[in-house]
This record gives C-alpha cells, sequence and structure tokens, in this order.
C-alpha cells in the first residue's frame, strides 16, 4: 500500500503529464473507488465504466489537486460525482451483480465460522441493496472505505452534521430491515 506522500507524489507527476504515474495510481487504488463505485450502482458495466472516468478525470484534473485533503479523498470525491451523475441519467433500475461484492474471508477462521460469516455478510449487503443511494454511499464511505466524518462531508460536498444525520438514519434503517429479515446483529 502507498503511503499519502506517494500518492501525492504520483498525483503531482500525473498532474506534469506522467502517464506512468498514472498507471501506479490506478493499479494502487483502483480496486477501493470500484467497490465504491459498485455498491452504489450495482451494476458492473456501469461501475467500470465509472471508473475509467474517474480515472480519466484524475489525469485531466491532477493539477487542481490542492492537497488539502488525502489523495483518496479527493478521488472518491470524483468518483462519488460521477456516480450521482449517472444514477441522475439512468431511467432503468441498474442489477445487482453479486459477484464482484467482496468475499474476503479471515484466514484464522474455521470453514464453518468462515461460512457464517459469508452468509451474513451477503444477507447484510443485500439489505444495504434496499437503502437509498444516499444512506448507501454513506455508509460505504465509512465503513468500507474507512472515511472520517471530515473526508465523507468533504468527498459527497455536503456539511459534517448532514454526514452524521444521514449515517444515523442509514444505520437505523438498515438495522430495521436486519431486523425485519431476522438476521442477527452479532457476528458471525
Amino acid at each position: 500500500m502507498q503511503s499519502h506522500a506517494e500518492e501525492r507524489a504520483l498525483l503531482k507527476a500525473i498532474a506534469a503529464g506522467d502517464a506512468k504515474a498514472l498507471e501506479r495510481l490506478f493499479a494502487h487504488a483502483q480496486t477501493r473507488v470500484f467497490r465504491f463505485i459498485m455498491r452504489i450502482v450495482r451494476n458492473q458495466a456501469v461501475a467500470e465504466e465509472l471508473l475509467n472516468e474517474v480515472f480519466l478525470s484524475v489525469w485531466q484534473s491532477a493539477h487542481r489537486y490542492e492537497g488539502r485533503s488525502e489523495p483518496m479523498t479527493w478521488m472518491l470525491s470524483i468518483a462519488h460525482n460521477k456516480t450521482v451523475s449517472a444514477l441522475r441519467k439512468k431511467t432503468e433500475v441498474l442489477g445487482i451483480d453479486d459477484e464482484i461484492a467482496n468475499n474476503l474471508v479471515a484466514t484464522e477462521d474455521t470453514p464453518d465460522v468462515a461460512a457464517q460469516k459469508h452468509d451474513k455478510s451477503a444477507k447484510i449487503r443485500a439489505c444495504m441493496l434496499d437503502l437509498s443511494p444516499d444512506h448507501r454511499a454513506i455508509l460505504d464511505l465509512v465503513y468500507y472505505q474507512e472515511q472520517s466524518i471530515a473526508e465523507v462531508a468533504e468527498v459527497l460536498d455536503i456539511p459534517e452534521n448532514t454526514v452524521k444525520t444521514r449515517m444515523f438514519y442509514a444505520r437505523k434503517k438498515l438495522s430495521e430491515l436486519l431486523r425485519e429479515r431476522g438476521i442477527d446483529r452479532g457476528w458471525p
């Protein structure tokens, strides 16, 4: 994993026209950005297209990166804006591609515990799909992308208090959905 300083250096090189720096940044960040987009649009083809648009924007606007936020926060902000625009343009319901979902399993788990975790994780992801795109984005940024409230506010271009309010309602709604489906919130 690259440090924030290395990411900043890559953005500076990209701003100077270094295509190899873009390739290195893409190799480092593509999975994280793709998963963020995928959790919102729920369609692999759309997510791949948006991922390409995000990195095209990184190439075209790296010179505007001011360093006030971490590079990943800046890229996720671009991804969020592209994704919201795509959702606004879409008139059809986007499909779900479960094959793309993150299926990582802790290596210290027994096969039984790993299967239980995988099953519960799939059920939680299914419940998250029933949330609004705004609520999915908030939960994704906080729990999957590990962004702080301030970073989420920057990515979504909303006040921090709005992030907190949306987090409250997103967690509340997710909890209701889990309870309705008889899913215990404990782990595994």
